[in-house]
């Protein structure tokens, strides 16, 4: 029997780091499945929903994904299993979702996979630089069958379960420096995530990467701290970024994933139905927002160009020498990755498999 909670459950959960598992037969009373004893599915009743948290705001397609997610589930359930998105933080930040979700604490986290790295080294494979040329070949990169099949198992040997990618599209540059050839990028403070691999990219394109908390990323531009910056068009435009930018660079150097993901623990206490509901709420709703992503990738590249910062498309002189650069970096991240899955995430750009 798989339980619910209430909202001041969940902060008790958090705050006193108590297994899923432990809380749910100390709260049998409040938070148990209504059941009338037949043993079929539609005869069971959630009396609280299951938790869904972020790290996102609402306005993101973080938000989006988590969302649909939780509607699917009650829509092909017809309502006996319910999920609450927590989001912004509500129960913490990325590496305690990360860390709760491992232990059952939390069932479900929606976020970027970057925070991942930490956990699970093979995650690298995602920072893999100029790997693609357009989004869709990278979303048919995380969807192909042998790659995924991988990719599942590192979450799983950790303690998760992938249920699928979605994403914001590609990570761009914003900067007050005009870029016409390769020396441009020399000495450039570019605020970046604090993520090795980021950092060596940049580095490796002679740029000075500074990593910095996002809070502090406007001011840092606003100041002078930092000559740019690099993050996804939606992230830039509610941040507000490129109201300190003359230019947006579409270097489109590495998408940015969002996984959905639950605790393996919590999964396999799951029926055989409820599995495969799960399952189908989180095809759908990882396609439901890779389209609004496209969409909103649209929208505020229209409301940036019309706030006056001058997006533009890397330079055709400097695409190869770019690539180029990006590719000493690869090495170390199959190193970190595995060769098995690196060649694999590659792979996917060709049909080079038997």
């Amino acid at each position: 029997m798989i339980l619910g909670f209430k909202h001041k459950e969940i902060l008790l959960m958090k705050s006193n780091r108590i297994k899923y598992k432990k809380l749910s037969l100390i709260l049998l009373s409040s938070a148990v499945l209504l059941m009338s004893g037949c043993s079929s599915q539609q005869d069971e009743v959630q009396r609280y929903a299951w938790p869904v948290a972020t790290a996102s705001p609402e306005d993101t397609v973080t938000h989006i994904f988590a969302q649909r997610f939780a509607d699917e589930v009650s829509r092909l359930s017809n309502g006996s299993m319910k999920i609450e998105v927590y989001p912004n933080s509500t129960l913490g930040g990325d590496r305690e979702l990360l860390e709760s979700c491992a232990s059952g604490d939390i069932p479900f986290v929606v976020q970027n996979t970057a925070p991942q790295v930490a956990f699970m080294p093979e995650i690298s494979i995602f920072d893999l630089p100029c790997a693609f040329d357009d989004i869709q070949s990278a979303r048919a990169a995380v969807d192909d069958p042998y790659f995924y099949s991988m990719i599942e198992e590192v979450y799983i040997k950790s303690g998760y379960r992938v249920l699928g990618f979605a994403d914001q599209g590609f990570r761009v540059m914003s900067t007050n420096r005009e870029i016409d050839n390769m020396i441009d990028f020399k000495g450039l403070k570019i605020r970046t995530m604090e993520n090795p691999n980021h950092i060596r990219f940049w580095k490796a394109l002679s740029a000075n990467p500074t990593p910095m908390s996002f809070n502090e990323v406007y001011v840092g531009l606003q100041q002078g701290t930092i000559d740019a910056q690099e993050n996804p068009y939606e992230v830039i435009a509610s941040g507000r970024l490129h109201e300190q930018q003359k230019y947006i660079l579409e270097t489109n150097h590495v998408p940015h994933y969002i996984s959905l993901i639950v605790s393996d623990e919590f999964y396999q206490e799951l029926d055989p139905d409820q599995q495969k509901i799960i399952e189908e709420a989180s095809a759908s709703a990882r396609d439901f927002a890779r389209n609004a992503s496209d969409e909103r990738v649209k929208q505020k590249i229209s409301d940036i160009s019309a706030d006056g910062t001058m997006i533009i498309s890397l330079p055709e002189n400097i695409k190869e020498e770019f690539k180029k650069s990006a590719e000493s970096v690869y090495p170390e991240i199959e190193r970190q990755s595995g060769s098995e899955i690196y060649r694999a995430y590659l792979d996917t750009r060709k049909d080079t498999r038997g």
